[in-house]
């Protein structure tokens, strides 16, 4: 079965294009389930054994171990793509999980950051309208720390970066795996990889133009100063000229939502979610959006229609007489 498990994760990683945390998780949660299928002292039980009742039983188990509902419904998620690949590969004949229901889930609407909150923060990143010039050191031997050539580069890099998850609607994985070859400067397009090796193709406004016409010379500055082997295709690189990774740009937008100073807690998928919102509330077809957005299934894209209508609902009971 770890022969099987490594199939899988290789199928996730190479076939479905899946994130390197999706890879991860579901790796984790298939290896768990192996554990649970080796009793102490005993061989693992062989995957043409398991049935719908073992998974019922390895879902017990996960709950007596104290696990919330949202962790469990990920793990029986991760064991349908498992046993969906399984059944593919003809290791086994049908696929267990699918016959166990998922946990029902609270449906909670996020908080999205209204057009106004978004644009301000993009406004007071380095080079934007209202970003603040940065202090000046004082002279002096010990004044500063030495800061690598590249690293002074790095401020227009994640400028243009921010704006164009907010400007296209990105994941953050599709994000740090552009080349230039994604790029249509002239008509402002983007093509994008997304999720199973889907390609989309999404536009892109001025702001985001702005941004990236201000780093593409330092972009050539960080691959001149780079040693070793500089990664030529990516987009966003990180100062020694590699690809830059998803946590660094979750890393990136906290640090900017801190120096802030305001109540924001934006993450990639925060801009995504803004996005899609705020172009659903300018009147956007959501057939439209859904496309943006890259999304297999219009009721994925439905999800953003929940605080639509709860910004709607405050609109009517703040304004109509008889709310």
């Amino acid at each position: 079965m770890k022969e099987i498990i490594e199939r899988f994760i290789n199928y996730l990683r190479y076939e479905r294009n899946a994130s390197p945390e999706t890879v991860d998780d579901y790796g984790a949660d298939v290896r768990l389930f192996r554990q649970f299928l080796t009793p102490p002292g005993a061989p693992t039980l062989p995957l043409a054994e398991v049935d719908h009742r073992v998974i019922r039983e390895f879902v017990s188990w996960l709950y007596d171990r104290k696990l919330q509902k949202v962790t469990v419904a990920r793990k029986l998620s991760a064991l349908r793509t498992f046993f969906k690949f399984c059944v593919r590969e003809k290791y086994t004949r049908t696929n267990p999980a699918a016959l166990v229901s998922t946990p029902k889930l609270p449906k909670l609407v996020p908080r999205v950051q209204t057009a106004e909150e978004i644009g301000n923060f993009l406004d007071g990143l380095p080079g934007g309208a209202a970003a603040r010039p940065a202090p000046a050191r004082k002279g002096g031997k010990n004044s500063s720390p030495k800061i690598h050539p590249s690293a002074q580069l790095m401020p227009r890099r994640d400028r243009a970066m921010i704006e164009l998850l907010y400007a296209c609607g990105l994941r953050v994985s599709e994000l740090v795996g552009l080349n230039l070859g994604s790029f249509d400067k002239s008509g402002q397009m983007l093509r994008v990889l997304g999720k199973g090796r889907k390609e989309r193709v999404v536009p892109y406004g001025a702001k985001a133009q702005e941004a990236l016409e201000a780093y593409w010379p330092v972009r050539d500055r960080i691959l001149a100063q780079a040693r070793g082997t500089p990664n030529a295709e990516a987009v966003f690189l990180n100062p020694r000229g590699g690809r830059l990774t998803d946590r660094a740009v979750r890393y990136i937008l906290k640090k900017y939502c801190l120096l802030a100073g305001s109540n924001l807690d934006l993450h990639p998928h925060s801009l995504r979610h803004a996005f899609a919102t705020h172009l659903l509330n300018d009147g956007a077809d959501l057939r439209a959006i859904q496309e943006l957005l890259g999304h297999a299934s219009l009721s994925t894209t439905q999800r953003y229609t929940q605080t639509s209508i709860r910004q709607l609902m405050a609109v009517y009971d703040k304004s109509h007489p008889h709310a």
